[in-house]
């Protein structure tokens, strides 16, 4: 089924978190701390963006990906003073347990723990995020770069939603939950259930596994230029994407689509008889259909005329991907 926001408290919550703020628990999420000596070096070989000049406080958003530079997940890494906390996607927390834990060898003084149970997670989003964020003590890090955060009162705070749309990002013991889930709401955001979420990610772009993110395509291809570090060195998957930037050889790019219609998920996207791309993602809103693609770069992007199945659609850009090196 379509995931769909037409119903009121769902489009009330999208636009709080364009207008006002918005509130979605994220506990669902996956928690992996990462700790022991070699851990930033662990981490910086397994990944695409640059963990070892990172220092605790800050963060970043890396890619996870194969020896081919096929995309595992989006992840968010937050280095604290003796460990690294990664969020992952739901789905891909088991996965990524065992696959990190087979690069560990022998010499490795890396350890690996699953705190999901443990842990919970909420994300604010919305331009009056930041009125919570000091009601909570961490007005510190209001204003600061994206994935920096602080610890309040056993909760880390963190710059970004998770989406385009600025907020912040708490993770905090589970026992902590209910009383700070309580007091949030009763500082004015409104509640955004995950078929909200899942709505607000399509329309910004926010790519997920089993749909962006699968062994059919590389970080370039997805538009993820803000997670690769192109000058870090050696790591997994690293000279399939140098050798696609040297070579300007990525051959699709993920764009949105608004649409006229209802389309399906794997539905061929096509210009004319040629078929050039897939829909990936697709949702319905109180101000219509979109959908997310992609699409072969030779022949273009905004503004394309194209057709999934027989509905027409237009190549738009989604906020959350870009598809060039970030100056």
């Amino acid at each position: 089924m379509p995931t769909s926001a037409t119903n009121a408290q769902d489009t009330a919550a999208i636009e709080a978190a364009t207008d006002g703020v918005a509130v979605c628990d994220r506990s669902h999420w996956g928690r992996i701390r990462v700790s022991d000596h070699d851990r930033l070096r662990f981490l910086h070989n397994q990944s695409t963006n640059n963990l070892q000049i990172l220092q605790p406080g800050q963060g970043c958003d890396t890619v996870m990906v194969s020896s081919t530079a096929r995309t595992i997940d989006l992840v968010s890494a937050y280095v604290l003073e003796d460990a690294v906390l990664l969020l992952t996607s739901p789905s891909r927390r088991q996965l990524l347990m065992e696959w990190l834990d087979r690069y560990i060898f022998f010499a490795d003084q890396v350890q690996l723990k699953d705190v999901t149970a443990e842990t919970s997670t909420i994300s604010l989003m919305g331009p009056q995020s930041e009125n919570i964020i000091e009601n909570l003590g961490a007005k510190a890090i209001i204003g600061q770069p994206h994935n920096h955060h602080q610890l309040v009162e056993g909760v880390m705070v963190a710059v970004g939603s998770g989406l385009a749309t600025p907020g912040y990002t708490l993770i905090f013991p589970v026992s902590a939950k209910e009383q700070l889930w309580q007091k949030i709401l009763a500082l004015g955001a409104v509640e955004m259930s995950d078929r909200a979420w899942e709505v607000l990610r399509i329309l910004q772009g926010r790519p997920v596994p089993e749909a962006e993110l699968t062994e059919d395509y590389n970080p370039l291809e997805v538009g993820l230029w803000q997670t690769i570090s192109l000058n870090k060195g050696c790591y997994i998957g690293q000279e399939t994407i140098a050798r696609l930037n040297t070579y300007k050889g990525v051959k699709q790019y993920l764009w949105g689509i608004r649409l006229d219609g209802p389309a399906q998920v794997g539905t061929a996207i096509t210009l004319g008889d040629e078929k050039i791309g897939k829909l990936t993602s697709y949702t319905e809103t109180a101000h219509g259909y979109f959908g997310l693609g992609y699409i072969r770069s030779k022949v273009g992007g905004v503004g394309l005329k194209v057709k999934i199945g027989d509905t027409p659609g237009e190549v738009v850009p989604i906020p959350f991907v870009s598809h060039e090196y970030p100056q």
